[in-house]
């Protein structure tokens, strides 16, 4: 069985039934878990203040750990990146210490990647996942127990199905026949794959935390962001020229959002098919990944293999990645 070390790197964490009850699922399933001695601080909304999660950080680096987890996401890692040393968290990784999460989380991944080229895992929060109400999701859990065997090799999912909708717009012919050439069945080989949190990715953009990647496989998500807040988001990362670099871009789950009356039929699809309208390359969707009870783990900053066939899309890292 795993040590698996708990510290919080963000926001404060609340839920503190939530936080008990996933210790006592790992610990139940015969993991080591040590917790941060900083774990439960709270500083206004963060958990403890800059200079607390700094620390908590390096001792997560310092913990020989199999994984440092997360307790939660929530926001706080972008005002301390200038002060976090990535080397430290560098070399844990090359001793075998797994980092994973997600949301907040994916502003150390990015900077980490960017300074040093360490790969970090995007995956469960403790509370969250591990500490629902409800049992874990079994493909999570599954995947989490791949990584600690060390026996994760990829992640595959269906495409959506097309829906038919009663109106056909510029924006959706267009879509379609870019992404019919685009997509076929591909075979993309040897590339990075990178991404998370949409909306702390783009707040990233035009600092040296975002790491420059041409020719990779760009994956997003994100919660409680409007479609069109999304659209923004987006085409940030379109006029920086982040998206056209790529070979691919894999969107995940976009979750707990509220459309209005106000929106008349501007919705999620929308920015789907604008985007895919936008870009020569593929844009998939479906990518079972974000704010939801099942996702997989991806390994950030690793070379990875996209296939498609058909519905059907697999992503492939380790041996298989090249």
């Amino acid at each position: 069985m795993a040590h698996i070390y708990i510290y919080s790197p963000s926001s404060a964490v609340r839920d503190k039934a939530g936080f008990k009850r996933g210790v006592r699922r790992l610990t139940a399933q015969g993991h080591e878990v040590e917790i941060d001695e900083a774990v439960l601080a709270s500083h206004m909304r963060f958990a403890g203040d800059d200079e607390t999660r700094v620390a908590a950080i390096a001792r997560a680096a310092a913990s020989g750990a199999q994984v440092a987890l997360i307790s939660r996401g929530g926001y706080g890692l972008t005002r301390i990146l200038p002060h976090i040393n990535y080397p430290s968290i560098a070399k844990a990784v090359e001793r075998g210490t797994q980092f994973v999460g997600l949301s907040d989380f994916t502003a150390l991944q990015m900077a980490l990647l960017a300074k040093t080229g360490a790969v970090t895992w995007a995956g469960p929060a403790l509370g969250a996942d591990f500490g629902a109400e409800q049992e874990p999701d079994e493909i999570m859990q599954a995947c989490f127990n791949d990584l600690l065997a060390g026996q994760g090799e990829g992640a595959g999912w269906r495409l959506p199905a097309v829906r038919k909708q009663t109106s056909v717009t510029p924006d959706l012919i267009a879509a379609r026949a870019h992404q019919a050439s685009a997509i076929g069945t591909l075979d993309l080989k040897n590339a990075v794959l990178w991404g998370g949190n949409l909306c702390v990715l783009s707040a990233l953009v035009g600092t040296p935390y975002l790491p420059s990647i041409a020719r990779g496989v760009l994956f997003l998500e994100d919660v409680n962001e409007h479609p069109y807040r999304i659209e923004r988001m987006l085409t940030q990362l379109l006029n920086a020229g982040i998206l056209a670099r790529q070979k691919a871009v894999v969107l995940g789950q976009f979750t707990q959002y509220q459309l209005s009356s106000h929106d008349k039929g501007f919705q999620f699809q929308t920015v789907v098919n604008w985007l895919q309208s936008q870009l020569k390359i593929p844009v998939l969707t479906g990518l079972p990944f974000g704010h939801v009870p099942t996702k997989v783990l991806l390994p950030v900053g690793a070379k990875v293999r996209l296939i498609t066939e058909g519905r059907d899309v697999l992503v492939l890292w380790g041996d298989r990645g090249s």
